[in-house]
Order: structure tokens, then C-alpha cells, then sequence
């Protein structure tokens, strides 16, 4: 019995070294750009977690209309998120039950392609997404990235809510079928309101990608106007003149705020998810 409590508390006290070492990984980064966002000057050089005098400077220039376009960056970048966020999950949801619920020819071979897209990053075709968007008339407009990240999110997305689909026993929708349901109406008010934990996790990972993606948008959005976040937060660091390093962390801190408060909206289907999970009907 000692053995036994001894080995417990050795895996125990394991266990929360691990957890405080993952916390401290993520956390020490992150609080060394809330600190730097405070601190006076636009050197990171002299920056520290705790500044000696800090301003909130910063902050007030990125709300100054006259100086930055900081705003219109934050606004261009929810309206192309919120977008995808809205597209994704559409499609993403009307294919996932399509995968799950029929059987069709060019089925197998459709999940198998989608497994091999999962493998290509979207970046890996800059250059017939630039020729297509450039031949389309898309180039520099926000419909071009809201397309691109609309589409790259289905192949992914597709194979995780149809893994959640197949769950879903089907004798809900025979059960439906026989009280004179017919496909929509059992996707949308049977399956639908069942899958409300994997279409939370679609909606945060679709959100997400337009605030921390660069890359794509660098390459179709030519205009100042027309930038988002990350693009516009690069310029700020990038041209020739650009030292603007201190007002880029508090840029990057203000990112998080839309992404915390979606998660903390969608959290409690990420809970009921993990909980549905656990039990036996």
C-alpha cells in the first residue's frame, strides 16, 4: 500500500511539473508582448515584462484615425473572419452529411482526396491562387481571401465533423424518416442541434485563420486600405523606416480580444462535447 501511494505521488508531482512547465512555455511569451506593449519608446531592446513607466501611448496611436489604420485593418479583418466563419460552416456542415448519412459513387474516393488536401498547406499554391484571382478580377479584394480560406478550411473541417456525424446514431433518422421527415429537415433539426460542439470547434477554427494568416493575404491584397492585421502589422515593421515595434505588440495584443471572447462564447459546447462523450444513452 506505501508502494503504491508513493508511485501515485511521484506521478502526481511528474504530472504538475509537466502542466507548469506547457504553462510557463505559453504564458512567458505571451506576457513579454503585454509588456512590451506598455513600455515607452518603440525599442523592444530595453523592453521587460514589468515596465518601470508605463503608457498607454501606444494603444491611443493605434486608435488615432489621423495616424494608423489600425481600425480599418481590425475591421477588414472580422468582416473577412466572420465571413469564412459563416461559409465554412455552412459547407462544411453540408458535407460532413453527405459523407456520414449517404452512399454514393466517387464516395471513398472523395473522403481519400480530402485526406490528401489535409497534406497541402493553401501557401503551397501562391502562385495559380495569384494567377486565378488575377484572372477573375479578385485581385486586391476581400471575396478573394474569404474564397481561399472558405475552401482550404473544408477538407480538414469536412473529415472532423464527419468523424462527429458518424456518432449520431441513424436510428434518429430512420426514426424521422418514418413520422414523414425528409433529409433537410432531419439535418437541420435533428443532427444539427446534436453536432453543436464539432460546429463550435469549425467556428473557432475558421475564425481564427484570417487573424493568423499572412502569407495569403501579403499575396492578394495590394492597397493599404485593403489589409489586414497581420499585413498591416508587418508594414509597420517592415519598410524602411519601421521601428514601430512597441506599438506592434499592442497591435498583437488587441488581436486576442475577438478570438477570447468567441471561445468564451462557444465554451460551453466545447464542455457538453467532451461530457457527451463520457456517457451512455
Amino acid at each position: 500500500m506505501k508502494k503504491y501511494s508513493k508511485a501515485k505521488k511521484i506521478q502526481l508531482t511528474l504530472s504538475y511539473l509537466v502542466i507548469i512547465a506547457m504553462i510557463a512555455i505559453i504564458l512567458y511569451p505571451i506576457l513579454w508582448i503585454v509588456g512590451s506593449s506598455f513600455n515607452p519608446g518603440n525599442s523592444l531592446s530595453g523592453s521587460s515584462i514589468l515596465p518601470d513607466n508605463p503608457t498607454l501611448s501606444h494603444y491611443k496611436e493605434l486608435f488615432n484615425l489621423e495616424e494608423s489604420n489600425y481600425l480599418l485593418w481590425y475591421w477588414n479583418t472580422l468582416k473577412i473572419c466572420i465571413l469564412t466563419m459563416i461559409f465554412s460552416v455552412i459547407l462544411v456542415s453540408f458535407t460532413a452529411y453527405s459523407f456520414s448519412r449517404f452512399r454514393f459513387v466517387g464516395r471513398k474516393n472523395g473522403l481519400m482526396t480530402f485526406l490528401i488536401l489535409q497534406m497541402i498547406p493553401n501557401f503551397a499554391a501562391l502562385i495559380a491562387i495569384y494567377a486565378l484571382a488575377n484572372l477573375t478580377g479578385l485581385l486586391n479584394t476581400h471575396l478573394s481571401l474569404i474564397l481561399v480560406y472558405t475552401g482550404g478550411a473544408i477538407p480538414m473541417n469536412t473529415y472532423l465533423m464527419k468523424g462527429y456525424l458518424d456518432t449520431i446514431p441513424k436510428e434518429l433518422d430512420e426514426s424521422a424518416r418514418m413520422d414523414g421527415a425528409g433529409n433537410f429537415r432531419i439535418f437541420w433539426q435533428i443532427v444539427m442541434p446534436l453536432a453543436k460542439p464539432m460546429i463550435a470547434v469549425v467556428s473557432l477554427f475558421t475564425f481564427i485563420t484570417p487573424f493568423t494568416d499572412f502569407i495569403l493575404a501579403a499575396i492578394l491584397l495590394r492597397s493599404n486600405e485593403k489589409y489586414t492585421l497581420a499585413v498591416g502589422l508587418y508594414e509597420m515593421i517592415s519598410d524602411q523606416y519601421g521601428s514601430e515595434f512597441t506599438l506592434f505588440a499592442a497591435g498583437s495584443v488587441l488581436i486576442a480580444i475577438p478570438i477570447a471572447i468567441l471561445f468564451l462564447s462557444l465554451q460551453k459546447y466545447f464542455v457538453s462535447g467532451l461530457t457527451a462523450g463520457g456517457t451512455k444513452g
